[in-house]
């Protein structure tokens, strides 16, 4: 039996400004299905967990702003190296259409065919803007205009004023 008996520093005293005021916290643990200690209890501990909870929103929001600018930096980063890829990939397939005296089989861009095939007809600027050539990639350039006489000899394509139209 010794068990039963309550620890009496759990204890909290609550004076009502009025009798009314009582019974409106009754009707309202009564409403929850709940002794009027247990009800108290439950409210204040949701109030003080809501008390709490902005403080440790602000903490994982400042994780967060924290880990997003670690990976857009890490992501500016792959950027980087992959349009370096990018640009290394182009020059080595272009390397073939750059040599006067080659001999074998050379592979045609597939995004130049597809560009060509879905537009009708592209000026040369836009060809190369779509293909990812800049100014400065004169080889490139060469190698593009190389693939579309080509394409011309086969009969693909036309030559029209400042552009090319798809005629196959």
């Amino acid at each position: 039996m010794a068990g039963n008996i309550p620890d009496k520093t759990r204890y909290s005293y609550i004076y009502h400004p009025s009798r009314p005021h009582k019974e409106r916290w009754e009707k309202a643990a009564a409403k929850a299905h709940s002794p009027l200690s247990k009800f108290v209890v439950e409210i204040v501990d949701s109030y003080l967990d809501a008390e709490f909870q902005p403080r440790e929103l602000a903490r994982e929001a400042e994780a967060l702003r924290k880990e997003n600018r670690a990976l857009r930096d890490e992501l500016r980063q792959k950027s980087i190296l992959v349009e370096r890829y990018e640009a290394d990939l182009r020059r080595y397939r272009s390397a073939p259409w750059n040599q006067d005296s080659f001999t074998g089989y050379r592979m045609l861009n597939d995004d130049l065919i597809s560009l060509l095939r879905t537009r009708g007809w592209v000026d040369g600027p836009t060809i190369l803007n779509e293909l990812g050539v800049t100014r400065d990639e004169s080889e490139l350039a060469k190698a593009v205009e190389r693939q579309l006489e080509g394409l011309q000899d086969f009969g693909v394509i036309k030559r029209e004023g400042a552009g090319w139209r798809w005629s196959a």
